[in-house]
């Protein structure tokens, strides 16, 4: 069975990867704007997974030469904070105006998920949700935002900061499930996959066990 990744987001890819998977990556074409446009009443959790469904979707429908059984997962990730759901400041000064805002506050990053299986090039089932986690933020001095900044980091992730980047120097705190502050729950992927009779352990590649560390012989070797 193969497995997909509709999304661009290196953190995405490595999340899966450090969890046993080794997905394609496929990034659709979806006008994320005009997406939201159409549906501006709707409540947050509905706008991030109709996103992700969308972007989802549309890679399991484009021909790509593959005739296998296959798994689409996507997502998309958003910031609500204030009741304003925001996605990526796209420039420093929108960065930075949002980083003023949520210094010493927190906000609630939520992550629309969609998982289809598709058979012949056809989507047969469809199973989608959404994640929410609370991001307690620190506050940098004007000279660590100016540097956060000048990375380029902030500029294009959801909210403006990372968990698993330079941004984790300013993240006090997480209450919930950290692989969605990433951008892929995966505990919510693996209930999603469940809803669809698959397992995450159907998708991992050959799993290697760590080796056990080389500590001398002494208290706690039995």
């Amino acid at each position: 069975m193969r497995l997909v990744l509709a999304s661009a987001s290196p953190a995405r890819l490595a999340v899966l990867r450090a969890a046993g998977l080794d997905p394609v990556v496929r990034v659709s074409d979806v006008d994320e704007d005009a997406l939201l446009g159409a549906i501006p009443d709707a409540p947050p959790a509905e706008k991030v997974t109709t996103l992700a469904g969308a972007k989802a979707t549309t890679v399991a429908r484009a021909p790509d030469g593959a005739a296998e059984e296959t798994v689409v997962i996507g997502c998309d990730s958003m910031l609500l904070i204030d009741g304003e759901l925001v996605g990526k400041p796209h420039d420093v000064d929108t960065a930075r105006t949002r980083w003023k805002a949520m210094a010493g506050r927190s906000g609630e990053l939520v992550t629309g998920h969609a998982v289809l299986h598709v058979v012949d090039g056809e989507i047969e089932r469809v199973a989608e949700g959404h994640a929410a986690t609370t991001v307690r933020f620190g506050t940098p001095t004007d000279a660590e935002l100016e540097a956060y900044l000048a990375t380029g980091e902030p500029l294009v992730v959801a909210g403006a900061f990372t968990l698993d980047g330079l941004g984790g120097w300013f993240v006090d705190g997480i209450d919930g499930d950290p692989s969605n502050v990433i951008g892929i729950s995966l505990p919510l992927v693996r209930r999603l996959l469940g809803a669809l009779g698959i397992s995450p352990t159907d998708l991992w590649t050959t799993p290697r066990a760590p080796s056990p560390p080389d500590y001398p012989r002494g208290h706690g070797s039995h």
